[in-house]
């Protein structure tokens, strides 16, 4: 998460690409491409990215699928972020995407 899409998204792609390519030569999974990673981190995707707002939507959209959820676990650690990328993104879900998901 950053303060906008196009940030968090370009934080994230490169070690998010880096790590899946790496795990799927082991298991036989194509290379991650930034087509395929584009379409998990839109509106229908499983990747949880983008600012405050995109994020909190995405988090009530999938709840609302699934007939409602109690709690959502961030996976954060494996797209080589810094500590300062992930301090801010955990103090983002904490001031601005919790009181969304929570209203």
């Amino acid at each position: 998460m950053a303060k906008n899409s196009e940030e968090a998204i370009e934080d994230y792609y490169p070690g998010y690409a880096e790590t899946f390519t790496r795990i799927g030569i082991e298991r036989g999974w194509p290379p991650v491409n930034r087509a395929r990673f584009d379409a998990q981190v839109g509106p229908t995707g499983a990747l949880v990215i983008g600012s405050p707002d995109e994020v909190a939507g995405k988090i009530l959209r999938h709840s609302e699928s699934l007939g409602g959820i109690s709690r959502f676990t961030f996976q954060m650690d494996n797209a080589g972020l810094t500590h300062g990328q992930l301090m801010q993104a955990i103090e983002m879900i904490g001031k601005e995407v919790s009181p969304i998901v929570n209203a």
